[in-house]
């Protein structure tokens, strides 16, 4: 295929599927007629964005921005955090790492306590129980005092479906204690969104208020971790993602500060949302910041994975990380393009980082420009579109002056408000995410360019949980809400206003693909050899 006159430029429209029920579905219902005219009259094919199309263990499991940007930047697929990380526990190989040998070493020769730290529920995306289970199963015969600090998820999983983990995992650890004698406890934890797991420098004070919980146990106590949830969700009406802090104790004393000789492993396998709270764990003093932290003395810290390869966080890891090699963008440097990467800080490290294979910073810093928009520090359903018009000024900019040959952006509008579960606010996000599509449409027709636009994902396709038949779930007379990811199919449309001019490719689709085609389809748009290994093309050249 020969190379247009302007860029090629992709649009991820992060978090917009196909959905199944008109009823749930947010993005249909959305006014958008630039989006309703490409779908109508250009080129366009459903993706895959989900399960074994993006690597994870099976196509019951729901995609994520991480794993789908993996994908569309590495051209292929490689089996996933959530993947590996049941594998390794599988085969037992976990326990015969350095990491875990070693925590539990640490443990037992200072007579300490062993820390679990993550997310608190079955999603997938960041974590799943069973792999916590897995591990305080494998270490109560070993160390004794076991704490664990748990984080709400209701994001990728139901809103407020913390119950359904909390009663059968007390149940659990009960049970643990009384057969290996052991004294495992919860003894801190909160929602997602309000407390440790900030990303991207967005918020630093969600990692300090999750520090002072889980290190120096302040906040309201209770007897239990049901009690914790029961009384805060009746007090505040929070959805899980967003319940305050609690602390657990027992004739007022907390049961689980982490204290001086202690180890502890955050056991989320993600690394957006793990990278800060590490860094709290693990720089030295003079070159941490952020807030008045107070580290104890002589804390042994692994992770799951390690997060950042670039950086080395965490230093401890207990499952090494997937080997994302020979990703597009290298090729891409290699035959000389330049690009543009470009989001709001919310997604702006999935269109550098993640899409780069996990890799920080610049792969040729002079064939590549990345700029971040800051997010504002808001709830998002209270400005649903975002900084979609901001971005969309950079880089109307740019395709009309023809500063780069590719520019890959990120509008994050359907999945970070589709995560707060509000319908209109979400059908809002996604009109103001069309307007600029259509300001990058005229952009590209009078330089003579070409758009590809898609998804790394499902969310604001599926605003409601689903009966099997796909009716929406009711609680009385309400709308059971969702405010996970789905399993749908994604779009892929191609804006090509100069094909007559060059009529180089099919005017038919490749179907049944996963997003980890696009690569391939840009390289072949940008007259770039494909890889012999990348997965098949979308377009079908002649």
């Amino acid at each position: 295929m020969q190379r247009r006159e302007g860029p090629v430029v992709l649009v991820i429209m992060d978090g917009c599927g196909y959905g199944l029920s008109k009823e749930a579905d947010a993005f249909a219902a959305a006014v958008k007629p630039n989006l309703d005219w490409l779908h109508a009259n250009c080129l366009n094919v459903p993706l895959n964005a989900h399960g074994t199309f993006v690597g994870l263990p099976s196509d019951a499991d729901i995609g994520n921005s991480e794993v789908g940007h993996n994908a569309m930047g590495c051209g292929r697929v490689f089996a996933q955090g959530a993947k590996l990380v049941s594998e390794s526990i599988a085969t037992g190989e976990m326990w015969q790492g350095e990491a875990w040998k070693n925590a539990i070493s640490h443990c037992q020769k200072n007579n300490s306590k062993l820390h679990f730290l993550g997310l608190f529920s079955d999603g997938n995306v960041h974590s799943h129980i069973d792999h916590l289970k897995a591990m305080v199963e494998t270490a109560s015969p070993q160390v004794k005092e076991i704490r664990l600090h748990c984080l709400f998820d209701g994001r990728d999983v139901g809103e407020t479906s913390a119950m359904s983990y909390i009663v059968p995992f007390e149940k659990f650890i009960k049970e643990l204690n009384e057969k290996n004698k052991s004294n495992i406890q919860v003894a801190s934890g909160g929602g997602r969104m309000y407390i440790t797991m900030d990303r991207y420098n967005a918020d630093w004070k969600m990692v300090e208020r999750g520090w002072n919980v889980h290190v120096h146990a302040k906040g309201r106590q209770f007897a239990s971790m049901e009690e914790a949830y029961t009384t805060l969700r009746t007090e505040t009406g929070k959805i899980d993602q967003n319940i305050p802090e609690f602390v657990i104790a027992k004739d007022g004393k907390p049961v689980g500060k982490i204290e001086e000789n202690d180890a502890v492993i955050f056991y989320n396998f993600r690394g957006d949302r793990a990278v800060e709270i590490t860094q709290a764990f693990e720089s030295k003093d003079k070159d941490f910041h952020h807030f008045d932290r107070k580290l104890p003395a002589n804390i042994f810290y692994a992770g799951m994975m390690q997060y950042d390869g670039d950086l080395k966080i965490p230093k401890n890891y207990l499952v090494n990380p997937p080997k994302l090699s020979r990703v597009s963008s290298e090729f891409l440097a290699k035959a000389g393009i330049t690009t543009l990467a470009i989001s709001e800080t919310q997604k702006f490290g999935h269109v550098t980082y993640f899409y780069n294979g996990n890799r920080s910073g610049y792969i040729n810093e002079k064939l590549e420009k990345f700029i971040e928009i800051p997010s504002d520090n808001i709830s998002f359903d209270l400005k649903p579109w975002m900084k979609c018009g901001e971005i969309t000024d950079v880089v109307e900019e740019a395709i009309l002056n023809k500063s780069y040959d590719h520019i890959r952006l990120n509008f994050p509008n359907g999945d970070m408000v589709g995560h707060t579960g509000v319908f209109n606010a979400v059908k809002i996000s996604c009109e103001a995410m069309d307007i600029q599509i259509g300001r990058i449409m005229e952009a590209i027709k009078k330089v003579n360019g070409v758009l590809l636009i898609t998804a790394d994902h499902g969310n604001a396709d599926q605003m409601y949980e689903l009966t099997k038949k796909k009716e929406v779930v009711m609680e009385g007379n309400v709308k059971k809400v969702c405010t996970a990811h789905s399993l749908n199919k994604v779009p892929f449309i191609v804006y090509d206003p100069s094909f007559e001019k060059y009529n180089d490719y099919d005017t038919k689709l490749t179907e049944g693909l996963g997003i980890s085609s696009i690569a391939a389809t840009i390289m072949n748009f940008l007259h770039v050899e494909v890889p012999a290994d990348y997965d098949k093309t979308i377009v079908v050249p002649k």
